[in-house]
């Protein structure tokens, strides 16, 4: 490597020996006693239940592609582990297909949610579930996509699965890299039991909290860049397209205000409704689960509180709205068109200590957004709104009602927040380009005349400063 250029991609084990054969041939062992206890449960709920025979069959690698033949276009795999690791790649997905259309992208999660989203945002392109982690499964898994680079969004990373990429020339990288505190812990807690971040070719990395977080990790910075939030690309800053149908099913009524509240968790929906009763009870309120299997669960915690409510499922089984009753979304997939309904946005799993959920997209759409304390998965985006005066973040529980008071009864305020949210998230664009030049850099490979492994695009373009 001459001085200056960046390092080589990583397309070999960095730590043989016979330890970490050891360290490995146990964890590999952990994983089939856990396998092999657990498939009478397995066993039995996959055949009571579809979906979740489904999600094991593809964990397993019973739906994956066949190896490409020669000739045919080489793959690059993009793994987002659930929804907003999916939907965060759109951008980069997008510019793979106009600057590489050379290359077959295939899309892996985890999720079903994660499968769900990633089958309707990318129709064109093939979609897999990631593998659990036992060699055997992530090799053939390997195998059989033959992925020429990696590309793991914002972080998951399994011990198999990287030695295994390592050992056959797969260079992996990370982008929209994200780390938070905890997680950063308990990741330098463990680093010398069975060392991950040292496998890793490239990190594209969000800002320089979360770079020196990664350098601590890898153990230096020469493959550490930061590019920027690569979700902004993916996001406009015009108005939202509402589909027809939903308009109609959830529509408020004429000069009716609509209160969206997004990603909730257990026990947000009693907050905010009890909220919503007191100081806005002429406010359309919609309610958005995390997790849409809940619904049921949310319209029983609701009549405990004397609050009738009602299932999109319902209206669209021919129920007649009631712009009265607060609206629980129980189907995945609706947040985006229900944003462009909102006139205010609250962003769930933050009066609760979840972390918090992304608050980019409604700000991006113009939209005033509050949340709660416990933002803590996502302090960057919220410090950035916050420091631009287009997101509030409530002290605790006792102030939601106070802020849906204040922003419900003062359209102006709303306009300015939802104008400088807009901003924000515009002046945050550009990553993707950064991050694309940077794996065309150091990480995508092809094999040149001699047998050895070379940089299919090599790039003179500089992707991203340095930590």
């Amino acid at each position: 490597m001459t001085p200056g250029s960046p390092p080589a991609p990583i397309i070999e084990d960095p730590g043989p020996g016979v330890l970490r054969f050891g360290l490995h041939v146990l964890y590999d062992t952990l994983w089939w006693l856990a396998i092999l206890a657990g498939s009478p449960w397995w066993v039995w709920r996959a055949w009571r239940e579809p979906a979740f025979r489904r999600m094991v069959f593809g964990r397993l690698g019973f739906d994956l592609p066949a190896a490409p033949c020669t000739g045919q276009r080489r793959r690059v795999l993009i793994h987002g582990v659930s929804v907003g690791e999916v939907k965060a790649a759109a951008a980069l997905v997008a510019l793979f297909e106009r600057e590489h259309p050379e290359l077959e992208i295939v899309l892996s999660t985890t999720t079903d949610t994660g499968v769900t989203i990633a089958e309707k945002v990318y129709p064109k392109h093939r979609v897999v579930r990631f593998p659990v982690d036992p060699t055997w499964l992530v090799r053939r898994f390997l195998r059989r996509v033959a992925p020429v680079c990696v590309v793991l969004v914002e972080l998951e990373i399994w011990p198999n699965f990287l030695r295994s990429a390592n050992r056959m020339g797969i260079p992996v990288a990370v982008v929209n890299g994200r780390i938070t505190a905890s997680s950063f812990k308990r990741y330098r807690s463990f680093r010398h039991l069975l060392p991950q971040f040292n496998r890793i070719s490239l990190f594209c990395v969000q800002n320089e909290e979360y770079a020196a977080r990664f350098a601590d990790l890898a153990e230096g910075d020469e493959r550490i860049l930061i590019t920027g939030n690569i979700k902004a690309d993916g996001l406009g800053t015009g108005p939202l397209e509402v589909p027809a149908e939903l308009r109609r099913l959830t529509g408020p009524a004429e000069g009716q205000l609509v209160l969206c509240a997004g990603s909730t968790h257990e026990p947000e929906e009693r907050y905010l409704v009890e909220a919503w009763r007191r100081v806005a009870p002429g406010v359309r309120l919609v309610l958005v689960p995390r997790h849409p299997g809940r619904a049921e669960s949310v319209l029983a915690s609701l009549a405990d509180l004397g609050v009738s409510a009602q299932l999109l499922s319902s209206l669209r089984a021919g129920a007649r709205p009631d712009p009265s009753q607060p609206l629980v979304v129980d189907s995945i997939g609706e947040l985006e068109g229900l944003l462009g309904l909102a006139d205010l946005v609250f962003i769930g799993g933050s009066l609760v200590p979840h972390g918090g959920q992304n608050m980019l997209e409604p700000a991006a759409a113009g939209r005033a957004v509050i949340y709660g304390p416990h933002v803590e998965n996502f302090e960057f985006e919220a410090s950035l709104l916050e420091s631009r005066g287009a997101a509030r973040r409530l002290a605790g529980l006792e102030a939601l009602a106070p802020a849906l008071a204040e922003l419900l009864e003062d359209p102006h305020l709303r306009a300015e927040m939802g104008t400088r949210g807009q901003a924000a998230v515009a002046d945050q664009r550009g990553a993707t380009s950064r991050t694309l030049v940077a794996l065309q850099e150091r990480c995508l490979l092809g094999r040149g005349h001699s047998g050895k492994s070379e940089l299919l695009f090599p790039s003179n373009k500089p992707a991203a400063h340095r930590l």
